[in-house]
Order: C-alpha cells, then structure tokens, then sequence
C-alpha cells in the first residue's frame, strides 16, 4: 500500500459495525507486544513506547478494515511514524536532562535472550549505541536489523523512497559497527561479572569486582536530577574502583541485590529495604567489564516489578 493510500485509510471515520470494530481490536492486540518492541528499540523509554501505542490505536481504528491487505506491515508503519516523532520531541527533551540519560530497563522473560538479535537490539549497551544515530537512522537500522523489513516496506514507513532507505541503512550500520562491542555478547561473562558485583555487596569484599574493571571502563549513572547519581560519565579503572568502593561500603549490610533478565539479559536489581533503589547492567569484552550501567532514576523502574513482553 503507497504512502498516500496510508493517508487515506488513516483519514476513514472508526468503523461503525461491531465486526469491523471487533477485528480491529482482535488484530491490535495480536500485534502489541511486536509494536512495543518497535517503539521501545526507536525510544528507549516503555513510558513513551506506551504513549506511541496508543497514538497508534487510535489511528488504527480509524482504518477501514477491509482496505488493508498485510496488517501487521500496516501497524509497523504507523507505529515507527509515531515512534519518530515521539523521538524529535525526546532528543530535545534529553538536551536539559539532569546527568546521563540511560534507557528504561523492562524485566523481560527469559525466553528473549534466546533470539539473539531481538536480545542484543534492546540491550542497555545497543540502546546507548542507537542513540548516537538520528532519528531515521535509527529507525531504518531497527527495522532492517532487528525485525528483517524489506527496504520498500521501511521505505513507506519512514517517508522516504527505497534507494534512500539502503543508503542510510549502510550509514547506519557502519555507526553501530563501530561503537558496538567487537565480539558477540556473552551472556556468561555478563552472569559472571554481576555476581561478582553481588559478592561484593554481600561480602565487602570487591577485590574479585575489581579485578574484572577494564582499563577503560565506562560508567554511566542516571539519576534524573531525583536522586543522587554521577553528573557525568565515570571512565577507566581507578576511578571507577574508586566509585564502587565509596558507594558499596555505604549501602553494605543494608541493600539485597536479585539477578534477574533484564532487557535480555543477566543484570541486577537492586533494593534498599524491600524497595528498588537501582538496576545494574553490565556490558563486558573479553571477559572484563567496559561498562557498568547504573539506572537509579525512580520513573525509570516501575517496569522491574512485572516482566514486558518482547517480540519481533
């Protein structure tokens, strides 16, 4: 379907009869969980992903039915043009964000590290990488690499003709490619890692923390300008050692950490008298830790509590 007969269908009044009504809400709701994920890997933010579906319901029952002949390439389109807009409004957003902004962590089930490429797309690390791109590169590079649309079908998603598609999608995947981690992710390493970290809260000992920081470790705190977090990125291994060292000596005897899946994958939740305080996630190469990703934000946890479902 052309970009025009899009607007035309998305301009027909709700439908009227309890059947159309009836598929209409049948095939959303076939669809949703796909349409988070889109929305979630273009915005890093369930809140706002949460926003764009339901920007896309009411587009959706708009549409006369029987017009449309491939529904699901029909929800995507419309999902990823309000998932753009959404993304121009949140980068001016993030321009006065207190500290680092990282993305809202979903505790998902375990079955999502399974897809390999579904896991590593909504990954703490990826999603940080996705943000460097704009808006339409990140959108063509999602759909392309992650959910495997054909560049005609991005084409009419983002507004531009086919040729365009393939070279920004090129442009895209030489960016990430050069920001992502060199090998494939290792689930092990990240498990291995994090329990060291839960070691060291439960022991104070962090020596076997500490031995696994790499030179150049990142971490990023967010703490929204609510709570207290690192203002800026914290980098390489004595200062890092030195952050974990001040900050796990006041929270010893006091916080219970609980592994967990966590945007598909192994991270930690952290709690301080049966509450949330925070969510590490770690990202690591070659067996040492290159990133140590600390959510503390009190928005951005509410979805640690009841597991989101993922699906491409």
């Amino acid at each position: 379907m052309s970009e025009r007969s899009d607007r035309t269908a998305e301009a027909v009044e709700p439908p009227t009869d309890r059947g159309s009504a009836d598929r209409a809400t049948e095939t959303f709701v076939a669809h949703r969980n796909l349409l988070f994920t889109v929305a979630y890997e273009m915005l890093g933010s369930a809140a706002d992903a949460e926003d764009v579906l339901q920007e896309t319901w009411m587009r959706w029952v708009k549409v006369g039915q029987d017009a449309v002949q491939d529904s699901r390439a029909y929800l995507v389109r419309i999902t990823t043009r309000q998932a753009l807009m959404r993304l121009r409004s949140l980068r001016r957003r993030k321009e006065t964000y207190v500290g680092p902004w990282l993305p809202e962590p979903l505790l998902t089930a375990p079955d999502v590290a399974e897809d390999v490429e579904l896991a590593e797309g909504v990954s703490m690390a990826m999603l940080l990488v996705l943000e460097t791109l704009t808006p339409t590169e990140r959108a063509v590079f999602v759909l392309r690499e992650v959910f495997g649309l054909e560049y005609d079908e991005i084409a009419e998603a983002v507004g531009k003709n086919p040729v365009t598609v393939r070279q920004i999608a090129h442009r895209a995947r030489n960016h990430v490619a050069a920001r992502r981690p060199r090998g494939a992710v290792s689930q092990a390493e990240n498990r291995a890692a994090l329990l060291a970290f839960r070691r060291a809260v439960e022991t104070g000992d962090l020596q076997s923390l500490l031995d696994l920081l790499a030179p150049d470790v990142v971490f990023l705190s967010d703490g929204g300008g609510l709570v207290q977090a690192a203002l800026s990125p914290v980098v390489g291994a004595d200062l890092v050692a030195g952050l974990l060292t001040a900050g796990l000596g006041r929270i010893a005897g006091s916080a219970s950490v609980q592994l967990a899946h966590v945007n598909g994958h192994p991270a930690l939740i952290v709690r301080i008298g049966g509450q949330i305080e925070g969510l590490l996630a770690v990202r690591t190469e070659d067996g040492q830790i290159t990133g140590l990703y600390f959510v503390r934000n009190p928005e951005k946890l509410s979805r640690l509590e009841q597991e989101t479902a993922l699906r491409r």
